[in-house]
């Protein structure tokens, strides 16, 4: 009895191994063929990745090309943008100029017609005797020079070295200086100077020249090759040669040869120099203003407008300063009225 009951042990257990065995097996052999296919997969990954790949550079060659055609047209609107930046600021400028000039227009008219007012109050307020009188009367001829006394015993030279003048009236500048000094025998002492107040003799600066003969021989042979920069304005020189020479002691007189006033309020400058100039005890001012103008700009361009200016401002200051205004005839015969 008891011998059967072991026997049916053993035999279920050996069959219970052969099942667990026959698993096993089963098991290794999936793993076999599985590894047999592996290679051939992971091939078909590498070729999937290498044309992923490729496919990612052709892209980003793609927008790299994008990239620089942006670029480009970037920095064309920007230099689009700058050339348009370039030609407001301009415009501002041309509009800033064109408001200067009929801001100063305006203010020429006044003084314009200031002075003629001032002028008919002084032709109504001459008598039929003083009128009478008047008409005979002529300047001693001795004493002037196309119109300008030459009383002074120190005289100043300032001359417009713009290129206008250098180009086109040079040859008659020089000839007016050597007319005047010819006018003058001899005087205590004489100075040039540019419209700008730089002078022609930097040794000399704040002092006059002696007036000898080699002195007048030196100051003509200088002037046939300055050309100090000039911005077309007779306003720095006159004032700095009223406050580097003038002495209560001195008769002295400013000689301007220039053509054009480009720029700048007419009214100002005359003002500025009224209060720089300021007349003594007498009546008199401290340096007597004449002025000698050239018609360059008028015969070279045709305009007349900055000529006229000069013209303009020239004769206020010559005549509330106790000078002449003169102007010279163009080489066509024409005349600043």
């Amino acid at each position: 009895m008891t011998k059967r009951k072991r026997r049916d042990v053993d035999t279920f257990s050996l069959s219970f191994l052969d099942c667990i065995c026959c698993g096993f097996g089963a098991i290794i052999l999936l793993l076999v063929i599985t590894k047999i296919y592996e290679p051939v997969r992971l091939d078909e990954i590498q070729e999937s990745l290498n044309g992923l790949i490729a496919k990612l550079q052709e892209e980003l060659f793609d927008i790299r090309g994008e990239t620089e055609v942006v670029n480009r047209e970037l920095a064309g609107v920007t230099e689009e943008v700058v050339d348009d930046k370039t030609k407001l600021a301009l415009l501002r400028r041309d509009l800033s100029r064109i408001r200067a000039m009929f801001t100063a227009s305006q203010q020429e008219a006044e003084v314009t017609l200031e002075l003629e007012g001032q002028m008919a109050r002084a032709q109504q307020s001459l008598t039929e005797e003083m009128k009478r009188l008047l008409k005979d009367y002529r300047p001693p001829s001795d004493r002037a020079v196309g119109g300008i006394p030459v009383d002074s015993e120190y005289i100043v030279f300032l001359i417009d070295t713009s290129p206008s003048m250098r180009s086109y009236a040079w040859d008659r500048v020089q000839k007016q200086i050597r007319e005047t000094l010819e006018v003058y025998p001899e005087v205590k002492g004489i100075q040039v100077m540019n419209d700008m107040g730089e002078y022609m003799f930097k040794s000399y600066r704040n002092k006059w020249i002696p007036d000898t003969r080699s002195q007048r021989d030196a100051i003509l042979k200088a002037l046939r090759n300055w050309g100090a920069f000039s911005n077309s304005s007779p306003r720095e020189g006159i004032i700095k040669a009223i406050r580097d020479f003038y002495d209560p002691n001195k008769k002295i007189s400013l000689y301007v040869y220039s053509d054009d006033f480009s720029a700048g309020s007419i009214d100002s400058v005359v003002r500025e120099i009224d209060r720089l100039n300021q007349a003594d005890a007498t009546g008199n001012r401290r340096v007597r203003i004449h002025a000698v103008a050239f018609p360059v700009i008028y015969e070279v361009t045709g305009r007349m407008q900055t000529a006229a200016r000069f013209a303009t401002l020239m004769r206020v200051i010559c005549q509330r300063n106790g000078g002449t205004f003169v102007a010279l005839p163009g080489r066509r015969g024409l005349r600043f009225q």
